[in-house]
């Protein structure tokens, strides 16, 4: 699965983000990186008017950014990637724009509009499954008070034994 991204669109739903801020574009693309960090899918975020426009330094193993040079609009950059795409039912469109989405709806894309996906984004991670080790004990073992003061007398006791003498081989 690949998330294709109007990166503006999606700016513009973020509440902690404000596309007159000049480093919009690298805050959303950290929290790409968390989101295919969290989820292991890929995303292709395309921004408007970058310079220079295509692929930007960006760009990691899952996250590829773009940004379209004028004249170009991310939006022509995002329907002529959505009318190339090989495999149209890996991919998820993510954008507010109407032209997009109907390009995508068209190639039975799947779509989630800008403010749906916002909320997707901010989600926090899910909480890790406890497994089982090899010998059957859980990772995350409970002690109960009256074995934490026996372990506590335990120590305290060591503590207060005097040193040892001597101490040679």
């Amino acid at each position: 699965m690949v998330y294709l991204i109007d990166g503006h669109n999606l700016i513009g739903q973020l509440a902690d983000l404000k596309l007159d801020d000049p480093d919009d574009e690298a805050k959303l693309v950290q929290k790409l990186i968390g989101f295919t960090a969290r989820t292991k899918k890929r995303v292709v975020v395309i921004f408007d008017h970058g310079l220079p426009g295509g692929r930007s330094r960006m760009s990691t193993g899952m996250v590829e950014v773009i940004f379209a040079s004028r004249p170009s609009e991310a939006d022509a950059i995002m329907i002529g990637r959505i009318k190339a795409a090989p495999d149209p039912g890996q991919w998820t469109v993510v954008s507010s724009d109407q032209m997009v989405l109907e390009a995508a709806r068209a190639r039975k894309m799947r779509i989630i509009r800008s403010r749906d996906f916002a909320s997707e984004l901010n989600r926090p991670a899910p909480t890790p499954r406890r497994t089982a080790h090899k010998d059957g004990g859980a990772h995350d073992v409970h002690v109960s008070a009256a074995e934490v003061e026996e372990w506590l007398r335990i120590f305290d006791a060591d503590e207060k034994k005097p040193p040892r003498k001597g101490g040679g081989t």
